[in-house]
């Protein structure tokens, strides 16, 4: 009998990802502790039987959260797209979960594929600080000007040199931010910001100044003065890691139907 016959069909599998990265150094391998790349690499091995090297959309520092991280790897299997989503989950930490599956084209590669990416960044504006919320958002006990907040965002938006909200970077710093918007919900405060891609610590280096502007300790002149100067990861303090989130990554002809609809944004 030819073994071949019967052998599956080489697939390339893309996942959308949702985590806590609380208890993570970050999403890629990392020599000095966890990651979400390692994890997810461990459930697909105990899944399959064979080891496998996933790429992810976007690199995310310790501490930060996704709602909508991308992976993908190459699997030998017949099981159907969305079968990877209980198996996989079965296998993966409760801090790290599965939300949708779908076949890719051979050679996907969710980083530099992807045409836009979001993050969401949360803030906790109240008095007291909230146990519950200590490891998802960032405290900040005095009151903020959410009105002048979204007005320096907006400024932010469109092509720019960015070399000031970034931290080292060996390459170009120019990015166009398609949006930056700054919403309220109560006590809890959203910066949503979405761009082609971002500079590594961009999203953070942005919302500290911003919320230095809210609390009135900077104006939207030195912030736009940053923008003017470029001068490299000048822009202070970064936001920490904890109320940042993956939003969301954006395809041409790649879509997912999340089993938790109601939850992507």
């Amino acid at each position: 009998m030819d073994r071949n016959a019967t052998a599956p069909p080489a697939r390339r599998i893309a996942l959308l990802l949702e985590y806590d990265g609380t208890a993570y150094r970050g999403s890629q391998h990392q020599e000095n502790g966890p990651s979400i790349q390692q994890e997810l690499e461990s459930a697909i091995k105990r899944l399959t039987g064979t080891p496998t090297r996933a790429s992810l959309a976007g690199r995310t520092d310790a501490g930060v959260h996704a709602v909508g991280q991308v992976a993908a790897f190459d699997v030998a299997s017949r099981l159907a797209p969305a079968e990877f989503v209980p198996a996989l989950n079965h296998f993966l930490p409760d801090d790290i979960a599965v939300r949708a599956a779908a076949d890719a084209p051979p050679g996907f590669d969710p980083r530099r594929h992807a045409r836009s990416r979001a993050y969401r960044y949360r803030i906790h504006n109240r008095p007291v600080r909230s146990p519950l919320e200590r490891h998802r958002a960032w405290h900040v006990p005095k009151p903020l000007d959410v009105t002048a907040m979204q007005r320096a965002a907006r400024r932010l938006e469109g092509a720019h040199d960015f070399a000031a909200f970034a931290g080292p970077y060996d390459g170009s710093t120019l990015r166009t931010l398609a949006r930056c918007d700054v919403t309220a919900c109560g006590r809890r405060i959203a910066v949503v910001m979405e761009a082609e891609a971002f500079l590594p610590h961009q999203v953070r280096r942005t919302v500290g100044p911003l919320v230095e502007i809210g609390l009135g300790r900077a104006t939207e002149e030195q912030l736009l003065d940053l923008l003017d100067r470029a001068v490299p990861s000048s822009a202070n303090p970064a936001a920490p890691a904890c109320g940042l989130y993956l939003l969301r990554v954006r395809y041409d002809g790649l879509e997912f139907r999340p089993h938790d609809q109601n939850g992507q944004d």
